[in-house]
């Protein structure tokens, strides 16, 4: 469910930003020259990555937090 949360506040605040970039008057020359198409594949492949470093962090902890409550004694704490 965190993944879903992680994924869902990606994408809610990362494709605005990106088609503000497209918007602007500065990247006329970008787009006339090709460029454009650059800029946007490293954006998307960064935010890829930070994706799925995300997702992958969050198993890493939901395993964890599974260890810790199979070691701790089911005693009072």
């Amino acid at each position: 469910m965190n993944t879903k949360k992680i994924l869902g506040f990606a994408l809610v605040h990362g494709f605005p930003l990106l088609l503000q970039a497209q918007q602007q008057e500065q990247a006329t020359g970008l787009r006339a020259s090709g460029k454009i198409y650059v800029v946007v594949g490293v954006i998307l492949i960064i935010l890829f990555g930070l994706i799925g470093y995300l997702i992958s962090l969050d198993r890493k902890i939901n395993r964890m937090e599974q260890h810790l409550r199979k070691s701790k004694p089911s005693g009072k704490s």
